[in-house]
Formats: C-alpha cells, sequence, structure tokens
C-alpha cells in the first residue's frame, strides 16, 4: 500500500466516523399523528401520548380551524417513579416536550 492510499483510507475512515457522530446526536423528530383533522386533535394525540405541548400561533385561527405547520422536540420528562418491587425509586422518562407550530 503506497502513502497515497492510506491517507486516503484515513481521510475516509475520519469522515465517516464524524459522520456517523453528527448524525447519532440529531435528535429524533417526533412524529405527529398523521391523518387529515385540526392542530386541536394532534394536540390532544401528542398530550395523550404523555408529552407537554407548547402551541406556537402563525395565526389567530381557533386551534379547530388550525393547522399543524411544523412538530419539533424538545427535551424529555423525567419524574421519579416507583421500582417494581416498591422500595426504590427510580427516575423515569413519562415524556416529551413537544413544540408544535399551527397556522
Amino acid at each position: 500500500m503506497n502513502v497515497t492510499t492510506k491517507n486516503f483510507t484515513l481521510v475516509t475512515t475520519v469522515a465517516a466516523g464524524l459522520s456517523a457522530a453528527i448524525l447519532g446526536l440529531a435528535a429524533p423528530a417526533v412524529a405527529a399523528p398523521s391523518g387529515a383533522g385540526s392542530a386541536k386533535d394532534t394536540i390532544t394525540q401528542l398530550e395523550n401520548q404523555g408529552n407537554r405541548v407548547i402551541v406556537n400561533r402563525k395565526s389567530s385561527a381557533p386551534l379547530s380551524d388550525a393547522s399543524v405547520v411544523a412538530v419539533r422536540q424538545g427535551n424529555e420528562i423525567q419524574e421519579y417513579t416507583w421500582d417494581a418491587q416498591h422500595d426504590d425509586r427510580v427516575l423515569e422518562t413519562v415524556g416529551r416536550v413537544v413544540f408544535v407550530d399551527v397556522r
């Protein structure tokens, strides 16, 4: 293997590693409930999944007439719950903060 091939292999390996690291740090997108419906329906479904929804209004339309423009994932919501034996409390993720833009 000559020096050029070694350098190319090293650069390719480093680039692949950096790409994997960047993609691994990206937060997964929150899937908005599918199907036709109002922004109010979408917000209700997200809340029923244990999420805390923060609505960003892009118009003055009532939520029942508004449509969802974007759904963005925020931080996890964590709280202490009892373990299976009920003798120890553990910190558990119980939902997420979800930002919903409506128009």
